[in-house]
């Protein structure tokens, strides 16, 4: 995919005057980098399918940009450049775009490689959520209802018990069986929404490693990507850190001997994040930081097994078994991680 001279002109872009090649290894949405003589931009395209309302994004994020300038304005938040017409996000060409400035010196990883960079992710992430602490979550729009909705994500599953593929639910019998076992997890989840000391917050959603950035000597910028940032409980942020975190291979990996979980990267998450948020946490959702980990990997294992069994309607599938396989590697994940429950928490009171 190309960018026309229409989109960039848009933007106060002259054509002849920028080099525009494609940037990073995002799945959503397309990306780009636009280059001029003295100065380097993020060009996104927002993918309209995963993302319906892109209105709601921009809204959010001019939102938290206004409120982070007027309360925390020495935190380093990244806002789009206004287009000709002053807007932030603009429809051209049947498609949503936007552009960031470039952070000059910054990189992005795909894998933690050690604690350092743990307690970097943990750290930004959490000092994120606290700078916005004081903002009413429910002034922020939903960019995707449901995300993680983990009751939702447990009656999609059942439904799909009774609706899905005979055959691909016979061949999921021992993975079914582990779920639904371990229920609790989605009945706990329950009990956090009713929970008065529970804060819905302004909520990212979608920490992985790849979302921060670093500087050349591996100490987090700032946070970035903030398409799912919408009211939620900090056990997502802190959840999906601990899902794509602690295990040094990724959802995709089908040698099942490598899914394990370290302990010392839990330690350095947790440390940092409970730097970075400050005294932000209540009392009960401090005794919850070990459940978060259940709550995102428990719910990304539901969300495969149910695609799989729906025939890959929702992530799709590069083989017959793909979803099948990535389900598997998140029971595996939340596995190890159950019965690692003491080790963790020993590491955390140390």
């Amino acid at each position: 995919m190309s960018v026309s001279e229409n989109v960039l002109s848009v933007f106060g872009f002259d054509a002849s005057l920028v080099a525009v090649k494609s940037h990073g290894e995002g799945l959503i949405n397309h990306t780009y980098i636009v280059e001029s003589e003295n100065n380097a931009y993020i060009l996104q395209k927002i993918n309209t399918a995963v993302f319906k309302n892109p209105v709601a994004i921009a809204h959010n994020i001019q939102l938290i940009a206004g409120y982070l300038a007027s309360n925390t304005p020495n935190y380093h938040f990244v806002a789009p450049i206004s287009s000709v017409h002053g807007n932030q996000m603009e429809y051209i060409e049947e498609g949503y775009y936007r552009v960031f400035p470039y952070v000059k010196g910054s990189h992005a990883k795909t894998v933690v490689q050690n604690e350092e960079q743990a307690y970097e992710a943990g750290y930004q992430f959490g000092l994120f959520t606290n700078a916005l602490n004081g903002l009413d979550a429910n002034d922020l729009q939903i960019t995707i209802p449901d995300f993680h909705n983990l009751t939702l994500r447990y009656a999609q599953f059942e439904l799909a018990l009774t609706s899905g593929n005979q055959d691909r639910i016979a061949a999921s019998k021992n993975q079914i069986q582990f779920l639904k076992d371990h229920s609790w997890i989605a009945n706990f989840f329950e009990k956090i929404k009713s929970n008065p000391n529970f804060k819905l917050r302004a909520t990212h959603h979608d920490t992985k490693i790849s979302n921060l950035l670093f500087d050349d000597h591996d100490k987090g910028i700032c946070v970035i990507d903030l398409d799912t940032l919408m009211p939620g409980y900090f056990i997502s942020d802190l959840g999906d850190m601990f899902r794509t975190y602690l295990c040094a291979v990724s959802e995709e990996e089908t040698d099942f001997s490598k899914i394990v979980v370290r302990p010392t990267i839990y330690k350095a998450i947790v440390k940092g994040y409970l730097k970075g948020a400050g005294n932000m946490l209540s009392i009960d959702e401090a005794d919850q930081i070990y459940y978060a980990g259940l709550f995102m990997m428990y719910m990304q294992a539901l969300r495969f097994l149910t695609d799989f069994i729906n025939d890959d309607i929702y992530y799709g599938a590069k083989y017959p078994l793909h979803n099948f396989n990535r389900a598997s590697n998140q029971i595996k994940l939340l596995e190890d991680y159950l019965q690692k429950k003491e080790i963790l928490q020993i590491e955390i009171n140390n």
